[in-house]
């Protein structure tokens, strides 16, 4: 069964972003970009929430902007299937390779991807996707990139959640000098 991974930069007190959307915390470096090339190579989609996707799709399928270091990352992005969930978008268009479809279910959809054939799967971000899949046992393993930042407010990792989910530390990992991951399988 193919399994579903969070990997999520995050802020000391659990924030994806800072207000406005605000990455420029976000402490990454040649080794947490060797870890983001070897995850897009083992994965065979992603899943995300409309609001990460819009972001994602303007940033990688418009490649001008990126890192040379990020060039695997940016061909990964652009022709791995994706999955978007929202109940407003009709239509998910990525650029010139259009590889992106929608649902407005993500319980039921994710459930079907699970079990049909293929690779693992990805979430980045879409911390309201996550919160949705997380009470009903559909994420396999959570990886949490802290970075060296405390944001105070801005868009949460987790929300809506009404029952307690217990996890077991299954690794860690520095990156750079300025990032821990911890990764966590469901209890």
């Amino acid at each position: 069964m193919r399994r579903v991974i969070v990997s999520n930069l995050v802020s000391l007190d659990g924030y994806l972003a800072a207000p406005g959307g605000d990455l420029s915390w976000f402490a990454v470096g040649p080794e947490f970009l060797a870890y983001a090339n070897g995850l897009m190579q083992q994965v065979s989609a992603i899943l995300f929430g409309r609001v990460t996707y819009e972001m994602m799709r303007d940033y990688w399928s418009n490649p001008v902007g990126t890192h040379e270091n990020d060039q695997m990352v940016v061909k990964q992005m652009n022709e791995l299937p994706k999955h978007v969930f929202s109940r407003t978008l009709k239509r998910t268009p990525w650029g010139k390779w259009d590889n992106a479809s929608v649902s407005a279910d993500p319980v039921t959809a994710v459930k079907q991807l699970k079990s049909a054939a293929g690779g693992d799967m990805v979430i980045f971000g879409s911390g309201g996707l996550v919160s949705a899949l997380a009470p009903h046992g559909l994420i396999d393993e959570y990886r949490m990139i802290m970075n060296p930042a405390i944001l105070g407010q801005g868009t949460p990792m987790f929300r809506g959640l009404s029952a307690r989910l217990p996890l077991k530390l299954v690794g860690n990992q520095g990156f750079d000098g300025a990032t821990v991951m911890l990764s966590y399988r469901p209890a």
